[in-house]
């Protein structure tokens, strides 16, 4: 299989091809599999987004938020609305999640009182039970976090299937293949670790140097939140997903 991998990061930014590489580890396909979009540079059209994949992925946004009034983030919102009208198979996580509430007429806010950095609890909801890929997940699991902004409404359409103490909406199904996180199923704690290193100065000065410290001590292994790419590809090729 072959996917599109829209990012929205700087060309500088030292996570850039760390995660086109987590999103190829998770899928379990090489990584020349998961074609990288630039965002920033060649605007989110859907002809041009889905020609010649199978699958289209989303994942954060390192510098960006949905708020921001770049010219991308218009064209970028519209497509994945288009992706979800047509159902064509997407996972989006973190600022994907965002902007698939937004292009499905949900609200998204910026509350950092609420943000979720490093390993926290999810847990599902009573409509994850039967969804194909949350439904082998226990009722509670761990995931990997990067987030200030979250969903406040929830888009008529779409299906909750996860939440957390801080954040009501954590993940999302809409239609029957196009999913979305607001965590990172896409990142072990590994890779997170890797993250927060990288992005050092920017967590010690919105954080503090405490509790950025204790984000790395208390990160934990997230193997359940991680399965979920692969039983994401098996769906898509008719494989059982449990």
């Amino acid at each position: 299989m072959r996917f599109a991998l829209l990012q929205a990061r700087q060309a500088g930014d030292p996570v850039r091809d760390d995660e086109r590489a987590a999103f190829a580890a998770r899928l379990e396909v090489p990584v020349e599999a998961v074609r990288p979009h630039d965002l920033l540079t060649t605007p989110a059209r859907f002809d041009e987004v889905t020609r010649g994949v199978d699958a289209v992925l989303v994942g954060g946004s390192g510098a960006y938020s949905i708020f921001d009034d770049e010219p991308w983030i218009a064209p970028f919102v519209d497509t994945l609305g288009e992706l979800a009208a047509r159902d064509v198979p997407t996972f989006a996580s973190c600022f994907g999640f965002q902007g698939l509430v937004v292009a499905l007429g949900g609200v998204v806010a910026r509350d950092e009182a609420r943000s979720e950095v490093g390993t926290f609890p999810v847990t599902c909801t009573d409509a994850a039970a039967t969804d194909p890929l949350f439904g082998a997940l226990p009722t509670t699991f761990l995931a990997q976090l990067g987030h200030k902004d979250r969903a406040t409404v929830f888009p008529d359409g779409a299906v909750s299937l996860a939440r957390s103490e801080r954040c009501p909406y954590q993940a999302l199904r809409v239609g029957e293949v196009v999913y979305a996180t607001q965590f990172h199923p896409e990142l072990t704690c590994k890779d997170n670790l890797t993250r927060l290193v990288a992005y050092a100065d920017h967590y010690r000065k919105a954080m503090g140097e405490a509790a950025y410290h204790a984000v790395l001590d208390t990160s934990r292994p997230s193997p359940e939140a991680a399965s979920l790419l692969l039983r994401f590809r098996q769906l898509l090729e008719g494989r059982p997903t449990a």
